[in-house]
């Protein structure tokens, strides 16, 4: 869907975007937008009407709200996701193959889950598979019949590689379209997976308030040259964009690794600054990503080093990350 809208159609909602594009392409189709989140009260009345469903959705409790709602329904679901610069497309609930919930009977934790504001989705990527569900879905209609039905198809946008992985089959105990489904009727998705039915970033809380500070007061420890040693924790592509000068840049995958370079690096830095200071005991280690939930991660890895390399570490997040930095510190810093 990212692929129809343009500069033109600017603030307008998504849906009404989307079909003033498709009526452009072919007016002989008729296009109904529908404006407003999909919930547990309109999705079965809505995918009742039709007789197959495309699911483009960027997040993990309107998967499953989906999917229960086809299953319940009786409809085939032909669901793609890209992220980065990978695309993934299965069709669920065809034929007797698997519902999405055979795949995945629980939800991921939520601070597990990247999404695409967080992560980001390079446009091409979601065109390509959006044009392969289209695929699908024309197949389905016109009787030929999909051939993802039991596997999923991927795609490796970096590599120019496409793969099959055979799904496994139907679960007679899935909690939907199972023998003896329990999941007879549509939840509260997001309770049920414990995050928001939306591609915005969500603020985790992870720390509590005391491993926490705001922009503005790392600003006053800047002015008052304060002795601490910043880390930024983003990936490299996203350090190439911008940066704060004075700030240690290791990926947070590289400290989730233990990777032995990065943590003597860090480790000499500590040292560095810890001279500068007549308090030996601890030195205070602010750490900073784009919107603060990465960086908290970091501050609980760092928080778990052992004290007799680096000493006693004071580790604290900046709350809203770089993003608050631009809004309310220097309005000039790029937003991305």
């Amino acid at each position: 869907r990212r692929v129809l809208h343009g500069e033109a159609r600017r603030g307008r909602p998504k849906a009404r975007s989307a079909a003033a594009a498709l009526r452009r392409l072919n007016s002989a189709v008729q296009y109904v937008p529908y404006r407003g989140a999909l919930g547990p009260r309109s999705a079965l009345r809505l995918v009742r009407q039709y007789d197959i469903v495309a699911d483009c959705s960027d997040n993990v409790p309107t998967r499953y709200l989906v999917s229960d709602a086809c299953v319940l329904a009786g409809k085939p679901l032909v669901s793609g996701s890209a992220l980065r610069l990978e695309g993934q497309l299965v069709v669920y609930n065809y034929r007797g193959g698997p519902c999405y919930r055979c795949l995945f009977p629980q939800p991921p934790p939520p601070d597990t889950v990247t999404n695409c504001a967080d992560g980001g989705v390079l446009g091409v990527v979601t065109g390509i598979i959006g044009c392969m569900q289209a695929l699908e879905v024309l197949k389905i209609a016109s009787g030929m019949g999909s051939s993802l039905n039991q596997c999923m198809l991927m795609f490796d946008a970096l590599e120019g590689r496409f793969r099959n992985i055979k799904l496994r089959p139907k679960k007679p105990d899935c909690a939907v379209c199972g023998d003896n489904p329990s999941v007879t009727c549509l939840q509260d998705y997001e309770a049920f997976c414990g995050s928001s039915a939306t591609d915005k970033c969500r603020a985790l809380q992870l720390l509590p308030s005391e491993d926490r500070i705001s922009v503005q007061r790392y600003k006053e420890l800047l002015d008052e040259q304060v002795p601490h040693v910043l880390l930024d924790v983003r990936p490299q592509v996203e350090v190439d964009i911008c940066r704060l000068e004075h700030a240690v840049h290791i990926p947070l995958r590289k400290l989730e690794e233990k990777d032995e370079e990065s943590l003597q690096y860090l480790q000499k830095r500590i040292c560095e600054e810890r001279q500068k200071t007549d308090d030996q005991t601890s030195l205070p280690v602010y750490v900073v990503c784009k919107l603060g939930n990465d960086s908290q991660k970091a501050v609980k890895i760092l928080q778990e080093l052992p004290a007799k390399e680096f000493g006693s570490v004071l580790a604290k997040d900046i709350t809203r990350g770089l993003m608050a930095w631009a809004a309310k510190i220097d309005s000039t810093f790029p937003q991305y």
